[in-house]
């Protein structure tokens, strides 16, 4: 019998909110040239001691997954579903994506991801998929030691690319540690086994932006889980950086759903330099996010690795891989380089194909839209949610 599943309220009292940009206090960039939060942001989930950390630890030439587990929850009988999904952003999730594939690469193994990829589809009732696993030489055998955290992290993102695009291929590259050189190695073979969309829920230090700037590929990167300022992987110009959003039923409204900032969200000003192709004003570094999605923590994963199946997530580390699978139904991730094109968008295509998020921010700013959305200070932009989130495909 399929487990049925419901939309919850947001902040609920026991969530389990996964993303790999989490795990500690933010300091608020505030480079010679920036305007932005100065003061040190604690997350939400951190102040309120709702999760806490499953892959804690430095960022010191690593990257860390930061899955934010709380217990407490029958989470059979609530969360996001697949289908809630699909519906809040009106995604053609099932006539596209098919012979299509995602990429995802994390650190690490888990020897269940199969298995918990099959349940999920089937108990949201998406057709039998095809998930095939690497480790980061590109073998179907011999992957890295197994990691419960990381293993979180795993099934969260192939479910949520199942969970937009169902039609499509999903291909895990498991590298050996969480270090640079080894999530850059798994980034390379990635591309080296034909990937174009290659989504990564995960933050550090130690990274390379020539591990991610190949041409005609799309590179995606949770936009971070400790509020304002924006880490590498997202703040390359070369990578989407995928912000947060707070989703919510509304059946008064046209759409069917409310969405407001995630507090949590990364984005703002980052120490990375600008792209040419960045027009903001008040920042002169590399500004994210470029678009968003679901981040709060109401959505439904299974996991048997390092837990006894279902139960709720949130974090960028939701909308990073839900949006590799809507780059996948859009068909064009050959055409993209990193989050440009969202910023050359037309107003009218910026209108008709992408929700505006306009209330809500993660952190303080004095009111700039690097924190904070619905200020019209440079258009739809702002730096939580970026140019909006999908209302269909058209954006992508």
């Amino acid at each position: 019998m399929k487990v049925p599943f419901k939309v919850v309220a947001p902040l609920v009292a026991a969530l389990a909110i996964a993303a790999c940009n989490g795990g500690g206090n933010s300091s608020m960039p505030g480079a010679p040239g920036q305007v932005g939060a100065q003061a040190v942001h604690i997350p939400h989930w951190q102040a309120t001691h709702s999760a806490v950390p499953a892959c804690a630890g430095s960022r010191i030439g690593q990257a860390q997954c930061d899955v934010l587990i709380t217990t407490g929850v029958h989470p059979d009988t609530a969360g996001l579903s697949a289908a809630n999904l699909e519906d809040a952003y009106k995604l053609p999730s099932t006539t596209k994506g098919k012979g299509a594939s995602v990429y995802i690469v994390d650190a690490y193994d888990n020897p269940n991801a199969a298995s918990d990829f099959a349940e999920y589809r089937s108990v949201m009732g998406l057709p039998v998929g095809t998930l095939n696993k690497y480790n980061q030489e590109g073998q179907t055998s011999n992957y890295p030691q197994g990691n419960t955290g990381w293993g979180v992290e795993i099934d969260l993102d192939i479910e949520m690319v199942s969970a937009s695009c169902p039609n499509c291929t999903v291909n895990l590259i498991e590298a050996n540690s969480n270090g640079g050189s080894d999530l850059g190695a798994a980034e390379k073979e990635a591309v080296a086994l034909g990937a174009t969309i290659v989504s990564n829920s995960y933050t550090g230090g130690g990274l390379d932006v020539s591990d991610y700037d190949t041409p005609g590929v799309t590179y995606l990167a949770s936009a971070g889980d400790t509020g304002y300022g924006l880490t590498d992987p997202a703040a390359f110009g070369s990578v989407v950086a995928v912000g947060g959003t707070d989703l919510s039923p509304n059946t008064a409204s046209k759409r069917g759903w409310n969405e407001v900032v995630w507090p949590d969200s990364g984005g703002g000003c980052s120490t990375e330099s600008k792209p040419s192709w960045q027009k903001d004003p008040d920042c002169s570094s590399r500004t994210g996010a470029d678009v968003s999605a679901q981040a709060s923590g109401e959505v439904a994963e299974y996991d048997t690795y390092g837990h006894g199946g279902w139960f709720l997530v949130g974090g960028t580390s939701v909308s990073s891989p839900f949006i590799g699978g809507v780059f996948a139904l859009a068909g064009n991730s050959t055409k993209q380089n990193g989050g440009e094109n969202f910023w050359k968008l037309s107003k009218k295509k910026i209108k008709k194909d992408l929700y505006y998020v306009s209330s809500g921010n993660d952190g303080s700013c004095g009111g700039e839209y690097l924190c904070t959305a619905g200020t019209k200070q440079f258009g739809d932009f702002s730096g939580p949610t970026g140019w909006g989130t999908p209302h269909g495909i058209g954006a992508f």
